[in-house]
């Protein structure tokens, strides 16, 4: 079993410094060493993990899965060590997560940049996407997620609430008006946003008081910030997320409609897999980022 953690070590250094002969440097081993100790793994996995040619090595998609559980089983390895020896060090070690694009900008990057200066033995790799991640298959410590929750055997740390809100310019609106229930969006021109509504209708309230409103969309974009860029530009009314059009509310670019017709908020939750040992560079990103997180979404 030595051996093997000691060759998944190997494995793991030498794809970080990019090169055998880098990795063997690193190691303090002789090239030669590096090379059969991760033939032998090839051979006993039955799999090729390492493209060798000229300009570096290259994982294979098996070598970067395995890549991937290596580092996670040496992680959960070093921690186990920690706790029952009492060693209480500093949280270490890269932390992987993603997030939604502009929501990651505007409120988990400040918290990542915060904990850096905070945990300086801690590196962070944070993905921010709007495609759906599955943390387990591409081996993320953390994600965070908008909207209802699914049953799943995740663990859901909530930080706060977004809202589906109508907004418009105010030149707009003072030339056709300001609609006072969602019914009265049909004589003006909308702009959808392809990713949170339909071109065709909206939907306004929740439940039994939930209603379906036909919209003209005079553009269809497949952005957020585009749709707010043509509403701020007077072209018509938008659907967005509240936190997407924040800074165009606050300055006065933009007006909240139909406030009360808002289908319920979606939560905002901080997602984890559950382990017998949470590694504590993931336990302290939970408890620093997560009410700083919440009190800029609050703000």
């Amino acid at each position: 079993m030595t051996d093997r953690f000691e060759t998944m070590s190997i494995f793991v250094r030498v794809v970080e410094e990019g090169s055998l002969s880098a990795g063997a440097r690193a190691l303090g081993m002789p090239i030669a060493t590096v090379s059969r100790r991760i033939s032998e793994l090839e051979d006993k996995l039955g799999a090729e993990l390492l493209l060798r040619s000229p300009r570096g090595l290259t994982l294979t998609d098996t070598g970067q899965t395995y890549v991937a559980a290596c580092r996670r089983i040496l992680e959960e390895v070093a921690e186990a060590e920690r706790n029952a020896s009492g060693e209480f060090t500093a949280p270490r070690g890269v932390l992987t997560m993603t997030a939604p694009i502009v929501f990651g900008r505007l409120h988990v990057l400040p918290a990542v940049t915060a904990f850096l200066r905070a945990f300086p033995d801690v590196d962070v790799r944070l993905e921010l996407t709007d495609r759906p991640v599955n943390l387990h298959e591409e081996h993320l410590d953390l994600a965070v997620r908008i909207g209802p929750l699914a049953d799943s055997m995740f663990i859901a740390r909530r930080v706060g609430e977004v809202r589906r809100i109508v907004c418009a310019s105010p030149g707009y609106l003072d030339q056709r008006g300001r609609p006072e229930t969602p019914g009265d969006l049909a004589g003006l021109d909308g702009i959808s946003f392809r990713g949170l509504t339909s071109p065709q209708d909206w939907r306004f309230g929740s439940g039994r008081q939930e209603r379906t409103v036909p919209v003209h969309s005079r553009l269809v974009v497949n952005t957020a910030e585009a749709a707010i860029d043509a509403a701020v530009d007077g072209l018509g009314f938008t659907r967005v997320l509240s936190y997407q059009a924040a800074a165009e509310i606050r300055t006065g670019r933009l007006e909240v409609l139909l406030q009360d017709f808002e289908p319920e908020p979606w939560p905002v939750h901080l997602m984890y897999e559950p382990r017998a040992l949470i590694p504590q560079k993931l336990r302290a990103f939970l408890d620093f980022a997560a009410p700083r997180i919440a009190a800029g979404m609050a703000s």
